[in-house]
C-alpha cells in the first residue's frame, strides 16, 4: 500500500470522526454541513484510491461506472435546471397561495434567464473590462450561493435523519397559520401527526408518556389560538387532554422556543429534561437554531411535506438562515470579490 493511499485513508478517518463527533455533540450548527461535506469528499477520495490501488479490473469498472452515472445526473440537472424551476413554480402557483414566498423557484428562474441575457447583450455592447467585472461578480455570487446552499442542504438532511430514543419528557409542536381562522391545515396537521406518532410509539414501549406542548399564538385573522386548534385536533385523534399543555402567546419560531422552554422549566423546576420539537422537515434545522438560541434543550422531529412544496420551502429556509448570518456572508463575499475590483481598476486605468 503506497503512501498516498495511507494518507487518504487517514484523512478520511480523521475528517469522518471529526464531523461525526461535531454533529453528535451539537447537531444544531451550520458548520456541521461543511464538516460533513469535507468528510464525504475525503471518503470518496479514499475509496477511489483504494479501488485504483487494488488493480482489480472489476472494482475499477464499477467505480468508473458509478462516477459516470453521477456526472450524467449532475449534467442532466444543470442542463434542465430552468425547466425544473419553472415546472415547480407552475405547480406551486396552481396549488398554493400566490405569495412571494411561494414564487421563489420562479424568481430564481427569471434571475438566471436575466443573467444569461446579460451575457449575450453585455459582451456586445459594454466595454470589455466592465463586462468582465460584472461577469466575475455574478460568477462569485452564484458559486458562493451554491456552496452555502449545498452545506445547508447537507446539514438539513443529516438533521432530519436523527432518530431520538423514545424516552422523551416533552414534545413541542410548533404552530402555523390556521385555515379560515380556526381549522388546522394539512401542513400543520403533519406536525401534530408526527408528535402523535412519536407519543404512541413511546407508549408502545411501555415508557412514561411525554407531555405535548402545542405552541402558537392567535393571529389577528384567527378566531382561536393555533395552540388551541392543535390541541383539539390531537384530542380528536385520541390524545388525552391531560397529556397536553398550551403555549398560546408566541408569534414567531423563536418565541415558540422561548415560551415553551419557560413552561418546561416551570414544570420541572429547573431539573434536567428530555424534549423534542415537531415541525415540517424543511423547517427543522432553522427551528433547531432557534431552540439553541432560546436555551431549549431540544432537537427536532421532521414531519412530511408534499414533494412539490419542498423546493420553495427549502429555498426560503436557506434564505432566512443566510440573512441570520448576513454580516459574515457580506465579509466573505466582499473578500471573494476583490479580484473583480482589481479587474475593474486595471481595465479603467488601461482605458484612460
Amino acid at each position: 500500500m503506497n503512501i498516498f493511499v495511507v494518507f487518504t485513508l487517514c484523512l478520511a478517518i480523521l475528517t469522518t470522526v471529526g464531523a461525526g463527533a461535531s454533529f453528535t455533540f451539537e447537531p444544531r450548527r451550520l458548520v456541521n454541513g461543511l464538516l460533513l461535506n469535507i468528510a464525504l469528499a475525503c471518503d470518496i477520495l479514499a475509496i477511489g484510491t483504494l479501488v485504483i490501488a487494488s488493480d482489480n479490473h472489476t472494482l475499477v469498472g464499477i467505480g468508473l461506472a458509478g462516477f459516470i452515472i453521477v456526472v450524467v445526473i449532475i449534467g442532466f440537472f444543470v442542463t434542465l435546471h430552468l425547466v425544473w424551476l419553472i415546472w415547480n413554480a407552475v405547480i406551486v402557483w396552481r396549488r398554493e397561495s400566490h405569495s412571494l414566498a411561494n414564487m421563489l423557484t420562479l424568481l430564481i428562474a427569471i434571475a438566471l434567464i436575466a443573467i444569461d441575457l446579460f451575457g449575450f447583450v453585455g459582451e456586445r455592447f459594454l466595454p470589455n473590462f466592465i463586462y468582465e467585472t460584472i461577469s466575475s461578480i455574478f460568477a462569485v455570487c452564484i458559486l458562493y450561493v451554491l456552496i452555502t446552499l449545498w452545506n445547508f442542504l447537507t446539514v438539513l438532511f443529516a438533521y432530519n435523519l436523527r432518530r431520538p430514543i423514545h424516552d422523551q419528557d416533552y414534545l413541542i409542536v410548533l404552530g402555523a397559520g390556521l385555515i379560515d381562522g380556526h381549522k388546522v391545515s394539512r401542513l400543520l396537521g403533519a406536525r401534530i401527526d408526527r408528535a402523535i406518532s412519536y407519543y404512541r410509539r413511546q407508549a408502545g414501549k411501555g415508557r412514561p408518556l411525554p407531555r405535548i406542548i402545542f405552541s402558537g399564538g392567535q393571529g389577528k385573522d384567527e378566531q382561536v389560538s393555533e395552540a388551541a386548534a392543535m390541541r383539539d385536533y390531537a384530542v380528536n385523534l385520541g390524545i388525552p387532554m391531560s397529556a397536553t399543555l398550551l403555549e398560546d402567546k408566541s408569534r414567531t419560531t423563536l418565541e415558540n422556543m422561548l415560551f415553551s422552554a419557560k413552561i418546561i422549566n416551570q414544570q420541572t423546576h429547573g431539573a434536567p429534561y428530555r424534549a423534542q420539537f415537531c415541525t415540517n422537515n424543511y423547517h427543522l434545522f432553522r427551528a433547531g437554531l432557534f431552540a439553541k438560541q432560546a436555551g431549549l434543550n431540544a432537537n427536532g422531529l421532521g414531519a412530511h411535506t408534499a414533494l412539490y412544496f419542498l423546493p420553495n420551502a427549502t429555498i426560503r429556509e436557506y434564505a432566512a438562515i443566510f440573512l441570520m448570518n448576513k454580516k459574515r456572508h457580506a465579509i466573505v463575499l466582499g473578500l471573494c470579490m476583490l479580484p473583480s475590483l482589481f479587474i475593474f481598476i486595471d481595465g479603467l486605468v488601461n482605458a484612460l
